[in-house]
């Protein structure tokens, strides 16, 4: 797949995403996962830097910021400049200089890159966790809904939403850390 192919991919993904639709989601997601890591790879070993950390943090900051994007326009340099950032924030974290170029990540978003294998290992760790988790982790982090909505959803309290989900995604983290790069 070439590089507009894939950002017209994104971009249909992210819409239906924004409107809901899980597995388009789950598909974005797995999508940018390979890229990203490719991005934080390129600078981890003289850096010292932890890949899977650094990667779920630009996932986390994707999906805090998610309603950032404007609908039509292209994902990779949005996705670029938070990825951007993070990888910066890492550096600084470790003391090392903060400049990294909006070019390389741009380039390693747009690597072809089977996903397929992606997509299965993150339904596979949802998979791993329980029923109540997986409720919890796909209403706010792939559904977008909010804490009390879920909680009202699920007729739980907002705090043990927020309490199941801080647990879920510290398995899902440690689960992501095991799976060899």
């Amino acid at each position: 797949m070439n590089p507009a192919e894939r950002e017209r991919d994104w971009t249909i993904l992210m819409e239906q995403s924004l409107q809901g639709k899980t597995h388009a989601y789950e598909q974005l997601l797995a999508s940018l996962m390979v890229g990203l890591r490719a991005i934080v790879r390129r600078r981890a070993p003289a850096a010292g830097i932890d890949v899977e950390d650094v990667v779920q943090e630009v996932l986390l900051a994707l999906h805090l910021k998610r309603g950032t994007w404007a609908p039509g326009t292209p994902v990779a340099p949005w996705v670029a400049a938070i990825a951007r950032n993070k990888v910066v924030d890492a550096l600084r974290r470790r003391g090392q200089g903060g400049e990294l170029s909006i070019d390389c990540i741009a380039e390693a978003l747009s690597a072809p890159e089977d996903n397929v294998e992606y997509a299965s290992e993150v339904s596979a760790m949802l998979a791993r966790l329980s029923e109540r988790q997986r409720d919890v982790v796909r209403a706010v982090s792939l559904e977008g809904y909010s804490a009390r909505e879920t909680a009202e959803r699920l007729q739980m309290t907002e705090v043990a939403v927020r309490v199941t989900l801080y647990r879920s995604l510290k398995v899902l983290g440690a689960m992501v850390r095991a799976v060899p790069t």
